[in-house]
Parts: C-alpha cells; sequence; structure tokens
C-alpha cells in the first residue's frame, strides 16, 4: 500500500448506493485530507472492469435485484479479488456484506453465489430489522462502541475464518442468534450499519485508514462527527 496516497474505489454506485452509503467516501477522504495525505476516488460504474491498485474498496447497500447484478458481475469481473489478494482494505456494507460471503439469499429467498472473500453465509430472515443498531467492537480492533442504522432482511452466520466485527447492545445486527454485528477478515470488514457508518464512526474510518497505510495515524481534533456519534449514542443508550 502507497505510504502517501489513498486511492478509494467506491463500487457500483448505480447499483449499491441505497442508503446514502456514498458518505462513506467523503469521510475518508476527509479524515485522510485533514492528515496532508492526498486521495484518489474512482466512482466505479457496474459496466467498467474493477482497478486493481486500488487502497480501499468500498460497497454499499442495495436492493434484491440490484445486489443480484452487482454479485455477478463482481465474480465474473474478477478485480476484486485481485485486489483482496494483496491485501486491499474492502469495507461493506449491508448488501455488500452479504455479497462478500460465500452465498445471499436471492429476492425468492434462493441461495445465491457470493464472492466467498468473507467466510459469512447470509440468507432471508424472518422478520425485517429497522432502527438504530449499537454495538461493541471486537477489542483487538481497538475502536470504541459504534452506532448506526440497519434496515435488512438478511440473517449471517459467521465461518471459522471470519471474526465477529462486534457484540449487539442494542438494535438486531447479523440476526444469527449469537447476537453479532458484522465480520472481518484480514482487512476485509462487513457490517449492516448504514448512518453512514464511517461518517457516524470517525475511529473506524481512522482504522480504515490505518490499514491502507500500514501504520499508525496522527490524532484529529474532536470534531462533528465525534458530536453526531455522542449524540446517538446517548439517543439508543442514554449514559
Amino acid at each position: 500500500m502507497s505510504s502517501d496516497h489513498i486511492k478509494i474505489v467506491w463500487i457500483y454506485p448505480d447499483l449499491l448506493s441505497t442508503y446514502g452509503d456514498q458518505g462513506n467516501t467523503l469521510v475518508l477522504e476527509r479524515r485522510a485530507a485533514l492528515r496532508g495525505i492526498p486521495t484518489e476516488t474512482v466512482h466505479l460504474r457496474s459496466d467498467e472492469p474493477v482497478p486493481q491498485d486500488g487502497d480501499i474498496y468500498l460497497l454499499g447497500g442495495g436492493e434484491d435485484r440490484p445486489q443480484i447484478l452487482a454479485a455477478q458481475r463482481l465474480r465474473n469481473d474478477g478485480g476484486l479479488h485481485a485486489a483482496a489478494r494483496r491485501n486491499a482494505v474492502i469495507f461493506a456494507v449491508c448488501a455488500g456484506y452479504q455479497i462478500m460471503g460465500h452465498e445471499f439469499g436471492g429476492d425468492e429467498g434462493q441461495p445465491l453465489p457470493g464472492l466467498g472473500l468473507l467466510d459469512i453465509r447470509s440468507y432471508r430472515g424472518q422478520q425485517r430489522a429497522v432502527g438504530e443498531v449499537v454495538s461493541d467492537v471486537a477489542a483487538e480492533l481497538q475502536v470504541p462502541r459504534v452506532t448506526g442504522f440497519e434496515n435488512h432482511m438478511g440473517a449471517t452466520t459467521i465461518g471459522p475464518n471470519a471474526r465477529p466485527f462486534s457484540k449487539v447492545v442494542s438494535g438486531v445486527g447479523n440476526g444469527d442468534g449469537q447476537g453479532f454485528e458484522g465480520a472481518y477478515q484480514g482487512h476485509i470488514l462487513g457490517t449492516y450499519m448504514h448512518g453512514p457508518a464511517l461518517v457516524r464512526n470517525p475511529a473506524l474510518a481512522d482504522l480504515l485508514l490505518t490499514w491502507a497505510l500500514g501504520r499508525q495515524l496522527q490524532p484529529l481534533e474532536p470534531s462533528w462527527s465525534e458530536r453526531l456519534r455522542d449524540e446517538r449514542l446517548n439517543a439508543v443508550v442514554p449514559s
């Protein structure tokens, strides 16, 4: 990975951008710029090949049919797999999160093949999860409690090669019966949290930047993003 430049690839905004997840690109750009780190962002449409030289790849949420189409095109393209092999950072939300796994539920609930980059399996759940979600992040990631908004019918189980991203405090999360939310494996991290997730949780954005750069970042002064996080946390789980 580059030590002085970050290439961000926003994958298929024409298919996977239902819930404003493009905000994740904006906060990465902003927090890098505040540290003097230049960024380049590619808005990759679904009829374009996936560049293999990105540092951070972002996938957002989407409806059933666009999700199915996105999975098919990413499997056929192979560029994201090549990026994963060289340890690029991949952050995937909701439909994007499910696509990263071995399989996910189609528009009729039928199992469909995912990309197999994250050891998870997703399927159609019994009821829709809608509302605020708060969870405590796995200690080894050194990210404080996170907040987001979930709106999905999916349920996701985590295989032995992946680890839970966080443990639900309030909300549904993976709906796996274990109380987990999201999963990660190496530099691939998936979550059901919208919000956008990186806007609500600046420390999580900094984790991705740290992975991409391969070094620790200088701290920033608290800003509106930290205030937003505190506001949403206190609204759901008052201190």
